[in-house]
C-alpha cells in the first residue's frame, strides 16, 4: 500500500492535522519531514494513498495549512499538490 506524506510550516497545524484526521479514523502515522522535502516543520503525517480524498477534504474544510502533499518515489518525495 503506498503512502503519502503532508508536510507543513508549522508544528502547530501538523499536530491540529494529526488530531482532525484521527479523529476522523484515518490511520496516520507522525514522522520526521524527510530532508528532499523544504518546510518550515521538521513533523510530517503519513498516512495511506487510499485515504487522499478524505485527507484533502479535512484540510480544506479545517483550513489545515500544508506545505504541500507528498508521494514517495525512486528518487525521493515528488509534490503531487
Amino acid at each position: 500500500m503506498e503512502t503519502l506524506l503532508i508536510a507543513f510550516d508549522s508544528t502547530q497545524q501538523a499536530l491540529r492535522a494529526e488530531m482532525l484526521l484521527e479523529y476522523a479514523d484515518i490511520e496516520i502515522d507522525i514522522c520526521p519531514t524527510p530532508k528532499e522535502i523544504t518546510a518550515g516543520c521538521a513533523l510530517s503525517v503519513a498516512f495511506p494513498s487510499s485515504e487522499l480524498v478524505q485527507v484533502k477534504q479535512i484540510i480544506l474544510s479545517e483550513n489545515v495549512e500544508i506545505r504541500g502533499l507528498f508521494e514517495k518515489t525512486s528518487d525521493g518525495y515528488e509534490q503531487i499538490q
